[in-house]
Protein backbone atom coordinates (compact mmCIF):
# COMPACT_ATOMS: atom_id res chain seq x y z
CA UNK A 1 0.00 0.00 0.00
CA UNK A 2 1.13 3.51 -0.78
CA UNK A 3 0.71 6.47 1.54
CA UNK A 4 -0.62 9.77 0.24
CA UNK A 5 -0.35 13.16 1.89
CA UNK A 6 -3.67 14.94 1.42
CA UNK A 7 -3.59 18.70 1.93
CA UNK A 8 -6.58 20.99 2.19
CA UNK A 9 -6.60 24.49 0.70
CA UNK A 10 -9.10 27.38 0.60
CA UNK A 11 -11.18 26.20 3.56
CA UNK A 12 -13.42 28.87 5.06
CA UNK A 13 -12.37 29.53 8.66
CA UNK A 14 -14.82 32.11 9.99
CA UNK A 15 -14.43 30.98 13.62
CA UNK A 16 -13.06 28.13 15.72
CA UNK A 17 -16.56 26.82 16.49
CA UNK A 18 -17.15 26.34 12.74
CA UNK A 19 -13.76 24.60 12.39
CA UNK A 20 -14.65 22.19 15.22
CA UNK A 21 -17.98 21.33 13.56
CA UNK A 22 -16.36 20.80 10.16
CA UNK A 23 -13.74 18.52 11.77
CA UNK A 24 -16.47 16.44 13.45
CA UNK A 25 -18.27 16.07 10.11
CA UNK A 26 -14.99 15.13 8.42
CA UNK A 27 -14.11 12.52 11.07
CA UNK A 28 -17.57 10.91 10.84
CA UNK A 29 -17.33 10.81 7.02
CA UNK A 30 -13.76 9.43 7.09
CA UNK A 31 -14.60 6.64 9.54
CA UNK A 32 -17.46 5.53 7.29
CA UNK A 33 -15.98 6.16 3.82
CA UNK A 34 -12.28 5.47 4.38
CA UNK A 35 -12.06 3.15 7.38
CA UNK A 36 -8.55 1.72 7.74
CA UNK A 37 -7.31 3.65 4.69
CA UNK A 38 -7.17 6.76 6.92
CA UNK A 39 -3.73 6.43 8.51
CA UNK A 40 -3.67 9.87 10.17
CA UNK A 41 -6.64 12.24 10.42
CA UNK A 42 -4.13 15.07 10.54
CA UNK A 43 -4.88 18.53 11.86
CA UNK A 44 -5.67 22.08 10.84
CA UNK A 45 -2.56 24.11 9.99
CA UNK A 46 -1.72 27.81 10.26
CA UNK A 47 1.39 29.45 8.77
CA UNK A 48 3.66 30.91 11.45
CA UNK A 49 6.70 31.73 9.29
CA UNK A 50 9.21 30.58 6.70
CA UNK A 51 12.94 29.84 6.63
CA UNK A 52 15.17 30.18 3.58
CA UNK A 53 18.70 31.03 2.56
CA UNK A 54 18.02 34.17 0.55
CA UNK A 55 14.54 35.18 -0.56
CA UNK A 56 11.87 32.67 0.51
CA UNK A 57 9.55 31.07 -2.04
CA UNK A 58 5.96 32.19 -2.33
CA UNK A 59 4.03 31.33 0.80
CA UNK A 60 1.34 28.70 0.21
CA UNK A 61 -1.56 28.46 2.60
CA UNK A 62 -2.21 24.87 3.67
CA UNK A 63 -5.29 24.70 5.87
CA UNK A 64 -4.82 21.11 7.03
CA UNK A 65 -3.60 17.64 6.14
CA UNK A 66 -4.38 13.92 6.38
CA UNK A 67 -2.50 10.77 5.42
CA UNK A 68 -4.39 8.09 3.48
CA UNK A 69 -3.25 4.65 2.28
CA UNK A 70 -4.36 3.26 -1.06
CA UNK A 71 -3.11 0.98 -3.84
CA UNK A 72 -2.87 3.79 -6.41
CA UNK A 73 -3.40 7.48 -7.05
CA UNK A 74 -6.64 6.69 -8.87
CA UNK A 75 -7.90 4.69 -5.88
CA UNK A 76 -7.17 7.50 -3.42
CA UNK A 77 -8.91 9.99 -5.76
CA UNK A 78 -11.98 7.72 -5.83
CA UNK A 79 -11.93 7.44 -2.02
CA UNK A 80 -11.84 11.23 -1.65
CA UNK A 81 -14.28 12.26 -4.39
CA UNK A 82 -17.15 12.89 -1.93
CA UNK A 83 -14.98 14.43 0.81
CA UNK A 84 -17.14 16.88 2.82
CA UNK A 85 -14.53 19.67 2.56
CA UNK A 86 -15.20 19.83 -1.21
CA UNK A 87 -18.75 21.00 -0.46
CA UNK A 88 -17.22 23.83 1.60
CA UNK A 89 -15.34 25.09 -1.47
CA UNK A 90 -11.97 23.63 -0.51
CA UNK A 91 -9.38 22.29 -2.90
CA UNK A 92 -7.85 18.92 -2.02
CA UNK A 93 -4.30 18.19 -3.17
CA UNK A 94 -2.99 14.62 -3.19
CA UNK A 95 0.75 13.92 -2.97
CA UNK A 96 2.26 10.44 -3.08
CA UNK A 97 4.73 9.76 -0.25
CA UNK A 98 7.75 8.20 -1.96
CA UNK A 99 10.00 5.60 -0.37
CA UNK A 100 13.61 6.79 -0.47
Amino acid sequence: MTRFLVTYHNLPYPDLERVAGDRRDFRAWAEKALGAAMVDFGAPLFVVGQLAQGAPGAQMEVDGYSIVEARSASEVRALLEDHPFLALGATIQINECLEV
